[in-house]
C-alpha cells in the first residue's frame, strides 16, 4: 500500500503539466464532510460542476439527501472528455437518443420523490437518473468555464465538489469572481499558490474539517495503482487531501489553548526572517506577541479572532523585504560530510536556521556557518 501512495502522490505532483488529476471522491469522505454543513442547504440551490451524475458521488449524496437537507434545487454537469465517464451508466444507453459527440450533460433536480415516503433509495435514485425531464445534454462538453456552464454557476448559491487537481486556481478564481458559496477538495499544497494564500490570509477561504488527509480515490485505469474496490474499479491513496469553504463552521472559532512561555533558547530565531521558529503547534508561546513561524498545518487550527495570517515563505506569498538574506554561496552536506551536489540558493525562501540538529543535510559556506532548511513556514501573529 506505501508504493501506491507514493506513486499517486507523484501523479498528483505532475496533475498540472499532464492533465492526469481524474480522483473520483469515496462517498464515505464526502458523507463525513458534508454532516457538518446541514444548516447551509436549507432552501438552496447547490452546483456539483465537475460531476458526472451517473459516477460521481457528489451527486449520488445530495440525491439522497435531497429532501432530508430541504435543498431547492440540485445541478451537477459532468465533462465529456472524462476518463471515467460513462464507464458504469451511460446517459446514452437509458435514453435512447442519439449520442453527439464531446458533449457533456446535466442532471437539474427540483423534487426528488420517495418511493417509501421515509427516505431516497437507490432504486429512487436510479428511476430519476432514467428520466429526460432530470438529464439532458449539454450544447458544449461541460467544462466549467464554458458558457453555458458559467451560466448555471449563477444560479447556484454553494458549489460542491472535487475540482480537477490542475485547474484549482482558475476554479478557485471563478467562485470568487461570481461571489459563490463553496464546499471543494483540494490539497495542502493548493495553500502555497501565490493567487490561492491571500484568501486564506483575507480570511475570505479556510480549512473544512478535514486537512492533510490520505484518503482512497476511484481513477482510471490508466493510472499506477495496483488496489481494487468491491466493484473491480481502480483505486488508490492520494495524501495531502483537505477540505476548503467560506461557509461559516463552528471549528474555525475553537480557541487554541496556550501554556508554553517564551525562552530565546527554545525559540530561535530564524537566519533569513526576523521571526521566532515553532515546530510544533501545540508549543505556540501564549506570552509572545511577534512574528512567528509556523507549519502548513496551522490553517487547520486557525482561529482569526486568536491569530492573524500575515505571509508565507512560499514565493510570491510575502513582501520581497521580509527576506533579510539568500544563501547561494553555501554548499549543501550530508550528515556524513559528503556534498550533495546542491547550493543554498535551493532553499528558496524558506525559513533557515543556523543549526546542526544531525539528522538532516545541512548547507555551509566559506566561514564555517552551518544553516538548515525549516521548511516550509506560514507566518503569523497573536492577537491581543
Amino acid at each position: 500500500m506505501a508504493n501506491n501512495t507514493v506513486s499517486l502522490n507523484k501523479a498528483r505532483g505532475r496533475a498540472k503539466g499532464q492533465k492526469k488529476d481524474e480522483f473520483y471522491t469515496q462517498y464515505e469522505d464526502i458523507q463525513a464532510e458534508l454532516n457538518h454543513y446541514e444548516k447551509h442547504f436549507e432552501g438552496k440551490t447547490v452546483l456539483c460542476n465537475c460531476d458526472d451524475p451517473f459516477e460521481s458521488n457528489f451527486c449520488k449524496f445530495f440525491l439522497r439527501n435531497f429532501n432530508y437537507l430541504k435543498l431547492k434545487r440540485l445541478i451537477c454537469t459532468s465533462y465529456n472528455s472524462s476518463p471515467v465517464a460513462g464507464t458504469q451508466l451511460s446517459f446514452f444507453d437509458i435514453i435512447e437518443d442519439e449520442m453527439h459527440h464531446g458533449r457533456g450533460y446535466v442532471l437539474d433536480v427540483s423534487k426528488v420523490p420517495m418511493a417509501n415516503g421515509r427516505g431516497v433509495s437507490d432504486d429512487d435514485i436510479d428511476k430519476l437518473l432514467r428520466t429526460k425531464k432530470w438529464v439532458k445534454e449539454l450544447n458544449g462538453d461541460g467544462d466549467f468555464r464554458s458558457e453555458e456552464c458559467v451560466e448555471l454557476l449563477k444560479q447556484a448559491d454553494i458549489v460542491v465538489t472535487n475540482p480537477p487537481f490542475s485547474l484549482f486556481t482558475p476554479y478557485v478564481q471563478q467562485l470568487f469572481k461570481y461571489e459563490k458559496k463553496f464546499i471543494i477538495m483540494g490539497t495542502v499544497n493548493n495553500t502555497h499558490y501565490k493567487e490561492i494564500f491571500p484568501l486564506f490570509k483575507e480570511n475570505k477561504m479556510w480549512v473544512g474539517y478535514s486537512f492533510n488527509k490520505t484518503m482512497m480515490f476511484n481513477m482510471p485505469e490508466s493510472y499506477d495503482s495496483t488496489m481494487r474496490d468491491s466493484d473491480g474499479r481502480k483505486i488508490g491513496k492520494v495524501p495531502s487531501i483537505c477540505w476548503f469553504t467560506n461557509l461559516e463552521i463552528k471549528k474555525r472559532h475553537e480557541k487554541l489553548i496556550l501554556y508554553k512561555n517564551y525562552t530565546p533558547e527554545e525559540y530561535p530565531k530564524y537566519d533569513n526572517y526576523d521571526a521566532i521558529d515553532v515546530g510544533i503547534l501545540s508549543n505556540i508561546p501564549c506570552d509572545y506577541y511577534g512574528l512567528m513561524g509556523v507549519p502548513d498545518t496551522f490553517l487547520d487550527i486557525y482561529n482569526p479572532e486568536q491569530f492573524e495570517i500575515v505571509a508565507s515563505c512560499q514565493t510570491g506569498c510575502h513582501p520581497d523585504e521580509m527576506v533579510l538574506k539568500t544563501y547561494k554561496d553555501y554548499i549543501g552536506y550530508k550528515q556524513n560530510g559528503k556534498k550533495t551536489g546542491r547550493t543554498g540558493s535551493t532553499c528558496g525562501h524558506n525559513a533557515i536556521l543556523v543549526k546542526n540538529d544531525g539528522k538532516h543535510d545541512y548547507y555551509k559556506n566559506a566561514e564555517g556557518i552551518i544553516v538548515q532548511s525549516a521548511f516550509s513556514r506560514i507566518f503569523i501573529r497573536r492577537k491581543g
